[in-house]
């Protein structure tokens, strides 16, 4: 779940405050009114937005925009990594987004509130502005890491100026495209949807992979999280596919409390799935049988039938591979590029 801290400096402001959380029920949020709670008393702004902006996707500042400014100017770490960072003001009449509009969400999120307070969403980013194509909005939607995120300057730039950027797409590009965005065109600015992350079609490519990829994993009892990780670099190597590409890890039951496999995932950030070894003998596909598997945990393959039922019965990308006790294969599931209405026709502001 996705965590958001609210904070807020009058008694009117922690009111709305307090409305504003109510409508983000998909979000664990914290409100700290200030000037209310007298457990606050003394406590530094500063510090509570410095820790805000490394443990949250989310960051409501109640009151002023010259408060929140001043507060998280210190701790920008870029447009990849800053969190959403919006202004409400405390009588709820406006909701701003002043940070990570696009691939923080919180254009969309400051539209969502103030849809939900009556209140007025003031967008400033050109893009939305512009009703123009927002390619680093795009690839959130869409759930796809953006490598080179200084790289969307070209692109949008590109676009706001009428010119047609290139796409080039190792999936199936579905429906019509955006305005402006061109299969076929010789652009200087494009975007490339797909693994490989050096792929430079464009004097300025922006490089979207989209996270559908799954790694399934057995392993000895007792292996470490460094040798799992060897093995696992080794199998995305070969299968030419990044870490950014990796959505979860998946094996199977018994070793959903393995030290090592756990460790592994905790280091990346991502989650284990498990599945019992009658749900994977029953994953339909050609899989590398193992006698020994079989005796041992009562299913001939672990890490390809793991991989393939995490992926919801994708492709194989990455046959068994083994390395010191440690089995890797790798599937992603079926995806495709597509564009939904507004970003085809623009959005009403």
């Amino acid at each position: 779940m996705k965590h958001a801290k609210f904070v807020s400096f009058t008694a009117v402001g922690a009111q709305t405050a307090q409305k504003a959380a109510a409508l983000l029920p998909d979000f664990l949020t914290e409100r700290y009114a200030r000037t209310v709670d007298p457990s606050l008393a003394g406590t530094q702004l500063s510090r509570f937005a410095q820790q805000a902006m490394v443990d949250c996707d989310l960051i409501v500042f109640v009151g002023a925009a010259g408060i929140a400014v001043r507060a998280v100017a210190p701790y920008l770490a870029g447009k990849a990594f800053d969190p959403a960072v919006l202004v409400i003001d405390e009588a709820g009449r406006f909701v701003i987004p002043i940070l990570s509009g696009h691939l923080g969400g919180a254009n969309a999120l400051a539209q969502r509130l103030a849809d939900g307070l009556g209140a007025q969403a003031v967008i400033t980013t050109a893009t939305d502005a512009r009703a123009a194509f927002a390619v680093d909005t795009w690839a959130a939607a869409h759930d796809c890491t953006v490598i080179d995120p200084e790289n969307i300057k070209y692109v949008s730039g590109a676009l706001l100026r009428g010119e047609t950027v290139g796409l080039r797409s190792d999936f199936p590009v579905c429906g019509r495209l955006p305005a402006q965005v061109s299969l076929d065109y010789a652009a200087d600015s494009g975007f490339v949807v797909g693994f490989d992350t050096k792929a430079a079609p464009f004097a300025h490519t922006l490089h979207l992979v989209p996270r559908i990829a799954y790694l399934g994993i057995g392993c000895r009892r007792g292996t470490d999280a460094q040798t799992i990780e060897a093995a696992a670099q080794a199998a995305l190597d070969a299968a030419g596919v990044p870490w950014e590409a990796v959505r979860g890890i998946a094996s199977i039951d018994v070793k959903q409390n393995e030290p090592g496999l756990l460790r592994f995932c905790e280091n990346h950030g991502l989650p284990l799935t498990v599945f019992s070894a009658e749900t994977l003998q029953n994953v339909p596909g050609d899989f590398t049988p193992s006698d020994f598997v079989a005796r041992t945990v009562g299913v001939d393959n672990v890490c390809e039938r793991a991989a393939v039922c995490a992926a919801s019965g994708g492709r194989l990308i990455c046959r068994k591979t083994a390395q010191n006790g440690v089995t890797i294969a790798l599937a992603q599931r079926d995806w495709s590029v597509e564009f939904d209405e507004k970003q085809l026709e623009g959005k009403k502001l």
